[in-house]
């Protein structure tokens, strides 16, 4: 294999194996309670962290290698498995240091797609690194980009590649976990930016309102209202087909309602929250359900994040509550709060950021949902 340089992979370079299905061997030598948050679901676990920083050898001996399968190390910063690639060189074994780590794996990405009745083409790009989900869906050679996550190249070259024209950017509200590629997108390719009706922003946009329609190609696209994760949240109907869903349901929970809230407001949240997921559930049992985000790492397996409202509904007990039991189980099993979340609000609020900045900003499991 010849990657740019000789001791280290770029997450390109591994996402690029990992997506041809190329044979490769990624072993992760972080402590056991960082993989537990978060890993590449490819990668084997190997628990030598604590041996390697004492500067023990032959800690590798018991695993199987395969002749001319490269091996990738793995940590948190790329500097321990900088260590472990030493010694597994010295053992003949050709190795590599992923650069970066997992704080730089945030970037990585993988694709899935599928096509509706109407001829719509339903393209989900998720950040496996990271476990949000955005989406170009395009109908007649025009797309419409919905809570762009990733540098703005990645969706001007996939839309470049098919063709596609962006015609319009959607976010499908102010993102607590990720800074927003939208303005920036909107402005790269002349696509009109559309967002959420608020006050939050301090740049322009032009307003999405509750049932309001956007066509794109032959197919349209109706914004519904959802509060409750935010109070701006919305749900994006694709030709009676696919829900959108953002922040507002998952296909294992809904959406928690308590960031930047007291525990009165978070109880509101949670309140219009349930009113906006039956709102949902009024619509057809066939309705395809794509989220925004995932709690867990995704394989490179080209299958859709994503699932039927009826069998989303038979498997999340939330969404057979009452709305006392809903509001009390939602506000009892909320999880651990984000890091950076509100720095991450702040920047989106601006619009603006540095990509290198946002690397370590952006690390970390995603808990978004509430199960």
């Amino acid at each position: 294999m010849k990657f740019k340089s000789k001791n280290t992979i770029t997450v390109q370079e591994l996402r690029t194996l990992l997506e041809s299905k190329s044979p490769v061997k990624i072993l992760d030598v972080r402590p056991e309670e960082e993989r537990s948050e978060w890993k590449i679901i490819e990668s084997t676990f190997v628990n030598v962290y604590e041996a390697l920083k004492k500067g023990k050898r032959e800690l590798f001996k018991n695993i199987e290698f395969s002749e001319n399968v490269p091996v990738v190390t793995l940590c948190s910063a790329g500097k321990t498995s900088m260590i472990a690639m030493e010694q597994l060189r010295e053992e003949g074994i050709e190795a590599y240091s992923l650069e970066g780590g997992m704080q730089a794996w945030t970037t990585a990405y993988n694709m899935a797609q599928t096509t509706d009745k109407e001829g719509t083409t339903i393209l989900q790009i998720r950040r496996t690194g990271k476990g949000c989900l955005s989406y170009i869906v395009e109908n007649n050679g025009e797309a419409i980009v919905i809570d762009p996550s990733l540098s703005i190249d990645v969706y001007q070259s996939i839309a470049d590649k098919k063709k596609w024209k962006i015609k319009y950017v959607l976010d499908t509200h102010i993102h607590a976990d990720h800074f927003s590629r939208a303005m920036e997108l909107s402005v790269k390719t002349k696509a009109k930016l559309l967002l959420p009706e608020q006050k939050l922003v301090k740049y322009t946009y032009n307003a999405i309102t509750d049932g309001m329609v956007v066509n794109f190609g032959k197919a349209a696209l109706k914004a519904i209202h959802c509060p409750g994760h935010t109070q701006e949240s919305f749900c994006y109907l694709i030709g009676n087909e696919s829900l959108l869903t953002g922040d507002t349901l998952f296909t294992k929970g809904v959406g928690r309602p308590d960031l930047k809230a007291s525990k009165e407001k978070a109880k509101i949240k949670a309140s219009l929250l349930f009113e906006s997921i039956q709102k949902i559930l009024q619509l057809s049992a066939d309705t395809m359900i794509y989220p925004g985000h995932v709690s867990e790492p995704i394989a490179f397996d080209e299958v859709l994040i994503g699932d039927t409202l009826k069998n989303i509904k038979e498997s999340v007990d939330l969404l057979n509550y009452s709305k006392e039991g809903f509001i009390t189980s939602l506000l009892r099993n909320i999880p651990e709060t984000p890091p950076n979340y509100e720095s991450i609000v702040e920047l989106n609020k601006e619009g603006r950021a540095k990509e290198d900045e946002l690397i370590e900003l952006e690390a970390g499991a995603n808990r978004c949902a509430v199960s």
